[in-house]
């Protein structure tokens, strides 16, 4: 089986660079795979920062970091940056030992392999979050689907198309309908195992920006493989501008499908491109993202998803979910639950859309479509 990982979801615009189709211009990137974050091309925005501090003499500090799977970039800028990039540095790598089931020891083994357990507040947590997102999404977003990801070797690099019995004999025993909460207490039915991994990287985005500020810092920004934080604004005054990559071509660094202009804001992109394996037998590529109701990779119409929240731990869940769902039921479910998110959304037609409060926000070389309350258009 020949594999693929592509973790460049999402990029930081830092300074200017030339037009290309399928790009947004203006600006070119640092990959959310490594490097720091610098000083944009161009103002998105302007604060009481910028007009009192000169940002080339606030101090600055970063750390390249690997964890839970994938490369990670922690940037912060402030008197006291190195103190607060070393402290999210000690949180990543505390939540990825609870977290991770590739170590044997992790609190999720644990509890696949006894099939109980007391958790700890991390991760209920992220069960709570979870188990609302399987009822809200029709079960778009489960949880248990780990044995299922495990069979088609995403879990291990093992890659393999799964026999259609043994894949519906597994689908039988998924479900997050099936587990048991009882406060701190859980219990999974026969057969069953759990991967927070959806929204483990959202959950220590959103994390992180509570540790920053016990450091007053003027901004900072974390990129979690395909997830962004941005904590603040940049140190000018600016809004952090974020570029999705192009699913189209995503081996080209600096091609989007648009740039989004936040702050204070998680940006967290799934799509199919990210991983997957090619079997050799067929030639048939098979993506990461599972459909929870059939156990194959999800067949939506949507080649990415990003989702824009004050709340990383939902934007990562939502970012699958939506993939899962496809453009029309991700637009209702935005029509009824989207106070506290907003979606940019590419289909497999190369049409781009986004929901209509954050258009504004949003540039891009595609047509765009705006989903509102009444439709889209």
């Amino acid at each position: 089986m020949k594999r693929k990982c592509m973790i460049l979801a999402l990029c930081l615009i830092l300074a200017a660079c030339s037009s290309q189709p399928g790009s947004n211009s203006s600006a070119g990137v640092t990959t959310v795979s490594g490097g720091g974050a610098g000083e944009a091309a161009e103002s998105a925005g302007e604060t009481e920062t910028s007009k009192t501090v000169d940002p080339s003499q606030i101090p600055s500090a970063n750390a390249d970091i690997f964890a839970m799977d994938t490369y990670m970039t922690v940037t912060c800028y402030g008197k006291r940056a190195e103190e607060a990039v070393a402290a999210a540095q000690a949180e990543i790598e505390r939540l990825d030992d609870l977290l991770s089931i590739g170590k044997a020891d992790s609190e999720i083994s644990r509890i696949n392999r006894d099939g109980s357990g007391v958790m700890s507040e991390d991760t209920n947590t992220m069960v709570t979050e979870a188990l609302r997102l399987y009822d809200t999404t029709g079960g778009a977003f489960d949880i248990t689907v780990y044995p299922l990801m495990d069979l088609w070797g995403f879990t291990t690099g093992k890659f393999a198309v799964p026999d259609a019995q043994e894949l519906s004999a597994l689908l039988a025993q998924c479900g997050s309908d099936k587990l048991t909460v009882n406060g701190d207490t859980i219990m999974l039915a026969e057969g069953q195992g759990i991967d927070l991994g959806g929204i483990a990287k959202g959950y220590t985005s959103g994390h992180l920006m509570e540790i920053f500020e016990e450091y007053d810092l003027v901004g900072a920004v974390v990129s979690l493989g395909g997830n962004v934080q941005c904590y603040r604004t940049k140190t000018d005054g600016s809004l952090w501008r974020c570029g999705i990559q192009d699913p189209q071509d995503p081996e080209n660094g600096s091609a989007y499908l648009g740039v989004v202009s936040v702050a204070d804001r998680a940006v967290i992109t799934s799509g199919a491109y990210e991983r997957y394996f090619v079997d050799e037998a067929t030639g048939k590529t098979y993506h990461h993202i599972l459909d929870p109701k059939t156990g194959y990779p999800a067949e939506s119409g949507l080649l990415s998803v990003t989702v824009v929240s004050t709340d990383g731990m939902l934007a990562d869940g939502l970012s699958t979910s939506c993939y899962v769902m496809g453009l029309e039921q991700s637009a209702e479910y935005w029509r009824n639950y989207g106070a506290d998110f907003d979606l940019i959304l590419m289909d497999e037609n190369g049409e781009v859309y986004v929901t209509e409060p954050l258009s504004g926000q949003f540039t891009s070389d595609y047509k765009v479509h705006v989903i509102s309350q009444e439709g889209i258009s």
